[in-house]
């Protein structure tokens, strides 16, 4: 989706029509290694290791190919006012890729 750097519209902050910024959301931090209930850490602790059943660390890995996936993500917009500098959200639609500075 091929969305421009700038546009026009409705600010509630301002309560008229004002020349807004177009940004996407950050997709956030990924998570750590040594988080609890990681597979990494618990190797570490030395939980799959040795003889007999080892509860959940014994089952097989699911295979890419069988886990389902989505094709789409969802993204979100952010619009910032260029007079009171204030942002918001637009509603998330799923779309593939947003190039933002084409139009």
């Amino acid at each position: 989706m091929k969305v421009p750097k700038q546009t026009k519209r409705f600010c509630p902050k301002c309560n008229k029509r004002t020349e807004q910024k177009i940004d996407l959301v950050s997709t956030g931090n990924k998570r750590g290694t040594l988080t609890k209930g990681s597979l990494s850490r618990a190797k570490k602790r030395g939980l799959n290791r040795g003889m007999g059943n080892q509860g959940r660390y014994s089952k097989k890995a699911i295979k890419s190919w069988k886990r389902k996936t989505k094709t789409t993500t969802r993204k979100v917009l952010i619009y910032k006012c260029q007079e009171c500098k204030k942002s918001t959200l637009s509603r998330s639609r799923r779309v593939s890729k947003i190039l933002i500075g084409e139009k």
